[in-house]
């Protein structure tokens, strides 16, 4: 070797070990808390107590007892030094005084391979799922293992589920119409790209079936279906019988069960917005539909009565009314037109009664409702939208004046009619006394026929307008 060589080899080396010890003094600079680890004090209904944990809210930790398996809990709040952590999973077997032991945080990319030294912890403790492409056409648990039987997921990596918020002023307005394929919603209640609109019904008038349609026919890139709260039997049912290939190819589900417990029923919806917003973010069109709404926020009374908070109306806690636009918000526009979340989330009215206090709180985040009658369901009427009690407030951006027209003269027939309905049922409507209620009378087997549709046909945003016009046209 010549002498020029080996001092291009020496420094080289110096270099090196400098940019080795520039990483240990940098390391050595970095504050690191010491792990501390607790002991479970008491167990009281869903709430486990811990001592001697100092974590912050929404940390993540294992409660170990002797012989037992580890069970995953989440710091939901504290008094003192006591921490009040929700569980995960079943508590069957822990006893006072198991360990309970913070989860570390994921950790960053290694360089000189520490990446499994402690210095390289994060302090981000809050919980980390898989995202990525590997999801799509498959359904998924709120913990982000698969339960399809379908083998291990590939092409996936985890993210944070707490992310920060966008800024209202970053956001692009909706201005772009989105073509849901069914009739009724294309024609009187169009939605536009970015929209959150919330879909108000009873049990057993249709939900269900509705949301696979607008999954199967919807013109969007990705699908997120989240199933909060549902039975175990609607769960496959939907997706086989309902959601059907078609729609799960380009859809990620997914199930938290009625019998899942209150944490992981939220964890489920957060996890669902969440791979919405991974998509977004790289550039496509995300339909989110939640199912639903209010089982969310029964699922945050239930944590928030059992670690003492109040209770204000009908029980709900004032946690649960400030969660609720915590969620919905997430959805939306991206960062300057990067991306959408179209997101359409059920609530469920309890009776029927559109005053339920979820109910009266959703309308008032949400850009728009879609009533589903019992009244039109129990009569063979569906989809059993009821356009008169129904509004999309982002319509007049997204649609023509001469679609806005057309619509409104829908709808003043439609209601002129319903409400002579009684007396024509008795026999005491006569025509010729009201030129308007004649038409509207005239008119109603064609507009109950328009806003009709089978579960297994598509009705196109342009096609659905030009229906509505040739309706119209008979009127003039």
């Amino acid at each position: 070797m010549t002498p020029g060589a080996e001092v291009r080899l020496t420094l080289d080396r110096a270099g090196r070990w400098q940019r080795y010890l520039d990483d240990l003094e940098a390391y050595a600079a970095v504050k690191q808390p010491l792990e501390t680890v607790g002991t479970l004090a008491r167990v009281t209904g869903l709430v486990l107590e811990a001592a001697g944990v100092r974590v912050p809210v929404g940390s993540v930790c294992d409660v170990s007892s002797a012989g037992q398996p580890t069970v995953t809990a989440e710091v939901v709040g504290f008094d003192g030094d006591r921490a009040f952590l929700m569980p995960t999973g079943q508590v069957h077997g822990l006893a006072s005084g198991a360990r309970v032991s913070p989860r570390p945080a994921p950790q960053p990319a290694p360089r000189f391979g520490f990446d499994n030294h402690p210095w390289r912890r994060s302090e981000d403790r809050g919980l980390h799922l898989p995202m990525g492409d590997g999801l799509l056409g498959r359904v998924v648990d709120p913990h982000g293992e698969p339960i399809d039987r379908d083998g291990p997921m590939h092409g996936v990596h985890a993210e944070p589920m707490q992310r920060r918020p966008i800024n209202a002023m970053d956001r692009d307005p909706v201005r772009q119409p989105l073509d849901t394929g069914v009739r009724a919603i294309n024609t009187m209640l169009t939605v536009g790209r970015g929209q959150r609109i919330g879909l108000f019904a009873g049990t057993g008038v249709g939900k269900s079936v509705l949301l696979g349609m607008m999954a199967r026919y919807t013109a969007a890139d990705v699908i997120v279906v989240g199933l909060i709260g549902e039975r175990g039997r609607e769960v496959k049912e939907f997706i086989e019988d309902i959601l059907g290939d078609e729609g799960r190819a380009r859809s990620v589900v997914v199930a938290a069960p009625a019998d899942a417990p209150p944490l992981v029923r939220m964890q489920g919806a957060t996890y669902a917005t969440a791979i919405a917003e991974h998509f977004r973010d790289r550039g496509q069109h995300v339909l989110l539909l939640m199912d639903s709404l209010t089982r969310y926020a029964m699922a945050q009374r239930e944590i928030a009565l059992a670690i003492g908070e109040p209770p204000a109306t009908k029980g709900y806690p004032p946690s649960c009314f400030a969660k609720l636009p915590q969620l919905v918000e997430r959805s939306g526009n991206g960062l300057h037109g990067v991306g959408s979340i179209t997101a359409f989330y059920t609530v469920l009215s309890e009776g029927d009664d559109q005053q339920d206090p979820i109910a009266d709180a959703a309308r008032g985040i949400l850009d728009g409702h879609i009533v589903l009658s019992r009244e039109l369901a129990e009569g063979g009427h569906y989809p059993a939208i009821d356009i008169e009690r129904s509004i999309s407030r982002v319509m007049t951006a997204v649609t023509t004046r001469e679609h806005q027209v057309s619509a409104r003269r829908l709808r003043q027939l439609l209601s002129r009619f319903n409400k002579a309905r009684d007396l024509i049922q008795i026999g005491a409507y006569a025509p010729g006394h009201d030129a308007e209620l004649d038409l509207a009378v005239q008119m109603q087997p064609q507009i109950s026929a328009l806003l009709q549709q089978d579960m297994h046909q598509a009705a196109s945003l342009d096609a659905s307008c030009q229906q509505l016009a040739r309706l119209l046209t008979q009127t003039s």
